[in-house]
Formats: structure tokens, C-alpha cells, sequence
């Protein structure tokens, strides 16, 4: 029996924080499909269940369209049962809106409760503060099936040692956006799938779900992640030291994407670093437009650090040594020096700050 395990949907999420009003929209949108891609990748390859392990939707108000089809996705495919377990972003808006609930939807509540599958079972908690202290000693399993236990939560507030020689074979998590797994004990092992798609740039890197293929005799399983984002988010790193101008930049900054090999749907943050010496002009705007063909949206953060020979300003008197001199004789950390350094040079040079 082969079952997804995804978590951390966040249909209906407004995308606003760094994209355009237009963008947003668009990316929005891209989120829904990515679902129904998700849905439609089940149906063609034989999943028998989707576990949505919380988060499902972002806020309160969910849209009629992503309510919608969410509820034709279950309805019209029979075959698949839908495991949803709310999340902390979850509320009951979606399934108060039906009209009724359909068979293969599976829904969990504040007591432990499971479904069988045979030799293979499907148990859920939506934890809350009523019963976090007790839910522990009230999962009861059966040895001699396959168990496959789903809760939403960060490690820590879900204490991994309480759940040790219950009989889980797998911990379907949510609520962490990045895919990792571990052991629980010698017999099972937890596991994030992460989201389906990055919404910012705090979300980097692949994000899809995960196949868990069980044996019902054997009541063993494999499982493999599936990247599946429609786009992908990096952050770039680049090493700028010894650059003078905006142009050097821009040379450093091609070079390392042409190790990357980032898709042209990607979305890229690039992270300037290393030292540059004083005199050093970077301008981020420029740049910013300069890459904005490359991929679908970038953004440049210049983190670089000044490199000051202290003793090159004792006795200049000009007015750029004069202040250099008084910023680093100040109490300032040498970050916070760094900085404004960085925006006296630049104003005495009629740049913009």
C-alpha cells in the first residue's frame, strides 16, 4: 500500500512579503495547482491515501476556490482516502462548509483515532493543551500491524522519548517546512515532509512529499521523498572580496550562477560577502535590475564587510579621514562602525544613501 505523507500546504496564503501585487496573485495560484498536481500524481501512481499532516490552508477565511478544490479533489477521486489533520493554521472553516462529509475524507480531533488498512493502521491527534500532557500514555497500538501515527507540531513540544516503544512504525509530522527524518526507537522513525512549495526565502531548497510504500505481509516499508515544487528558492551566497565597483560585483556574481544552474522559475536571493575596502562602491539597486531577467524574482542583500587599515587615516586629514577616525574612535559595535562608515563614505561621495 503506497501512502503520501505532505503537511505544511498553506493553500490560500497571500504571498505578499516579497513578490508584486501581480506576482502574488500569480504565486498563489501556482500553490492550488501544485495540490492538484500532488492529487493527480496519486491517482497515476497508485496511492491509496494522502496524509495531510495540519496546515492545509493559511488563515481563517478560506477562499471558494481554494475550498472548492480542495473538496473536488476528495470527491472526485474515491479510490484515495484524505487523512487531514488540522494544524496550528487550520480552523474548522473548511469542513463547516460542507455540505456533508465524504467518505474517503478521514478527520482526526482531540483523542486519539485511527483508521484500519488490514494489517496496516492510520492514528491521529490534533494536539492541544488539554491533552498534551496525556497524550502519550493514551496511544495504544497494535504490535503485530503496521503503524503509522501522524501529529502536527515541532520537535521538542512533541517529545520523541514518550513515544518510544509504542509501536510506531511511522511518525508522519507537520509543521516544519523542511523534509527531515530520524529514528524514534530500534522499530520506527519520524519524519517531515516539509511544505509543497517555499513561500520565502526562509523556506530555500526542495520541497514536495514523501511516499511511504508499506507491505502489508512483510509489514515493512520504503519511503522516498519526492521533490515537486512548480518553484524553487535559493539563497546565493557570493563572495565579493577584493571588489571595487559594481561592475566587479556583477562579474563575481555570474560566476557563481554559473555553478548554480537555478532554473529560470526560480526565485533567488543573493547574499553579498566577504571585505571589501572602503572605497568600494556596490550599489544593490543597480544590480537587482540588472539580474531581474535571469529569474522569476531576486533580490540582493549586501552583507559584506569593511576592511579598514586603521592606520592609513591616523594623520589624513582630509574629511574622510577626519570622520573615519571619530566612527572608530566612537562606542559603537564594530558592526554598527562598519555600517556607518559605510553610509559617510558613500554620502561623501554623493551617493545615495
Amino acid at each position: 500500500m503506497k501512502i503520501i505523507h505532505c503537511a505544511d500546504l498553506h493553500l490560500d496564503s497571500k504571498m505578499t512579503s516579497n513578490l508584486s501585487k501581480e506576482q502574488a496573485k500569480e504565486r498563489k495560484m501556482e500553490i492550488l495547482r501544485t495540490y492538484s498536481r500532488m492529487v493527480e500524481y496519486a491517482k497515476n501512481n497508485d496511492i491509496k491515501a494522502i496524509i495531510i499532516a495540519g496546515d492545509l490552508f493559511d488563515t481563517r477565511n478560506v477562499s471558494a476556490t481554494a475550498r472548492n478544490l480542495v473538496k473536488d479533489s476528495i470527491t472526485s477521486n474515491p479510490d484515495i482516502d484524505f487523512y487531514y489533520l488540522k494544524g496550528n493554521h487550520d480552523s474548522d472553516n473548511f469542513i463547516s462548509k460542507l455540505d456533508e462529509i465524504p467518505d474517503n475524507l478521514k478527520l482526526f480531533s482531540d483523542q486519539w483515532t485511527t483508521y484500519s488498512y488490514g494489517n496496516i493502521t492510520v492514528s491521529g491527534l490534533e494536539i492541544n493543551k488539554n491533552n498534551e500532557s496525556v497524550m502519550y500514555n493514551s496511544l495504544v497500538l497494535d504490535n503485530d500491524k503496521y503503524n503509522v501515527v501522524t501529529l502536527h507540531g515541532q520537535l521538542g513540544d512533541i517529545v520523541l522519548n514518550n513515544l518510544k516503544n509504542k509501536g510506531i512504525d511511522y511518525l508522519a509530522l507537520g509543521h516544519v517546512h523542511e523534509y527531515q527524518n530520524g529514528q524514534i526507537d530500534n522499530r520506527g522513525m519520524y519524519c517531515y515532509s516539509g511544505c509543497l512549495e517555499g513561500r520565502g526565502f526562509d523556506e530555500c531548497g526542495p520541497k514536495g512529499f514523501v511516499v511511504l510504500d508499506i507491505d502489508d505481509e512483510k509489514l515493512t516499508a520504503g519511503f522516498s521523498f519526492v521533490p515537486f515544487a512548480y518553484r524553487s528558492l535559493y539563497t546565493l551566497y557570493v563572495d565579493v572580496t577584493g571588489a571595487m565597483t559594481t561592475q566587479d560585483v556583477a562579474v563575481k556574481m555570474e560566476e557563481a550562477l554559473a555553478k548554480s544552474q537555478y532554473s529560470s522559475r526560480s526565485m533567488v536571493k543573493f547574499v553579498l560577502v566577504g571585505e571589501v575596502d572602503v572605497d568600494c562602491e556596490i550599489n544593490t539597486d543597480f544590480l537587482k535590475d540588472m539580474f531581474e531577467e535571469y529569474f522569476y524574482y531576486e533580490k540582493v542583500y549586501d552583507e559584506t564587510r569593511l576592511l579598514i587599515n586603521y592606520s592609513e587615516y591616523e594623520k589624513d586629514a582630509s574629511l574622510k579621514g577626519e570622520f573615519i577616525r571619530m566612527v572608530l574612535g566612537s562606542d559603537l559595535t564594530e558592526e554598527q562602525k562598519s555600517e556607518v562608515i559605510r553610509c559617510g563614505i558613500s554620502a561623501l561621495s554623493g551617493e545615495e544613501i
